[in-house]
């Protein structure tokens, strides 16, 4: 097995001591690179990228050929599982990806079964392989999956949603069968990291992106449980990050979880978010992608004040620094080198500042 050269992020992911602060991007291969559009053209579109390996690998490496990232995350969509289910999973321009056959009713839930991640998604678990070796150990490799609840959410909608009517609806009126979908859910996510950890994933993230849709309680039941579910199954393969989008209210139960490390969005003060969580997990965040239309200097100075809110590293304590959602396609290249440049610089500043301060 070949040694890895920067192991930054994982041991961030410990709360172990790292020289600098560790980055990398939700969405850091995306649409605004022009080497990534010019290989989803190649591909012909999204989903035949994400099916071919070769071509997963290839858009997975292209942001690390430009910037220092600290990590490297599998090319691939959240949508894989109901697309393996055979939801009939598509994409429309402007509107995002559509299910021809949404779960809506006892018949639809019924149908649904687990789908064989060395079947269904053998084409996942290969792209993970093919990454893997290209990175010949230069950063660790980041799988994913989305959350049970988030995955629902697409099933019963159809797509994406403003207000959530059709699988809240179902949630209120018949909670058993949304019980039923997660629990599906639930069993294929997890099968689905083992198998892409199986593959080479030395890291994996779930993301619940739509967990900040729900009620307190309701958060609890049908998206935290499942999680938590999720979590036991894995039995602390890798390293494993939860990032529920809005989630700013449930950080402590989050934490509690198990889970390595705690992804927060932009509107969380990291400061007031690593005194909420203590030394339970690292956290991961959080600056706002949109400040990334800002000037280069805008920028720098956006991701400074992250930096000194997370406040000065410490034994037991991990940052990754992150966005607070995904990288938006409108965004300036040169943006990311600025933000990728003094994160490194001046969060090792920050680090030896400490050092200074503490041998005086």
């Amino acid at each position: 097995m070949i040694s890895l050269r920067n192991d930054t992020f994982l041991r961030a992911l410990r709360r172990e001591p790292t020289e600098y602060t560790p980055i990398w991007l939700m969405r850091q291969a995306g649409r605004y690179l022009p080497e990534y559009n010019a290989t989803r053209k190649r591909a012909g579109s999204f989903l035949a990228l994400c099916k071919s390996p070769d071509l997963a690998c290839e858009v997975t490496l292209q942001p690390l050929a430009r910037y220092g990232l600290d990590a490297a995350i599998l090319f691939s969509d959240i949508l894989t599982i109901p697309d393996a289910m055979g939801l009939g999973l598509y994409f429309v321009d402007g509107e995002g990806p559509k299910f021809e056959r949404p779960v809506r009713d006892e018949s639809d839930v019924a149908r649904l079964a687990v789908p064989d991640p060395g079947a269904e998604l053998q084409y996942v678990c290969d792209a993970v392989a093919t990454i893997r070796t290209a990175l010949g150990g230069r950063v660790p490799l980041i799988g994913f999956s989305g959350s049970p609840w988030t995955l629902a959410c697409y099933m019963v909608e159809g797509g994406g949603s403003d207000d959530f009517r059709r699988v809240k609806t179902m949630l209120y009126q018949r909670p058993d069968l949304m019980h039923r979908i997660l629990d599906v859910n639930a069993r294929a996510v997890s099968l689905y990291l083992r198998a892409q950890i199986a593959a080479g994933a030395q890291a994996v993230m779930l993301f619940d992106s739509w967990g900040g849709a729900l009620s307190d309680r309701a958060f609890r039941e049908f998206s935290l449980a499942y999680v938590e579910r999720v979590l036991r199954e894995l039995d602390s393969q890798v390293p494993v990050i939860v990032f529920t989008k809005g989630g700013g209210l449930w950080l402590e139960a989050i934490a509690a979880t198990g889970c390595d490390a705690l992804g927060v969005d932009w509107t969380v003060d990291l400061g007031a978010a690593r005194a909420r969580v203590g030394a339970r997990c690292a956290i991961q965040g959080n600056l706002d992608p949109m400040a990334l239309m800002a000037s280069p200097e805008k920028v720098q100075a956006e991701a400074i004040a992250v930096l000194e809110s997370f406040g000065a590293p410490g034994e037991g304590y991990g940052h990754v620094f992150n966005l607070g959602h995904g990288i938006s396609q409108h965004t300036p290249p040169e943006s990311v080198s600025a933000l990728v440049e003094i994160v490194h610089s001046h969060s090792a500043q920050m680090r030896r500042l400490r050092v200074s301060a503490s041998s005086l």
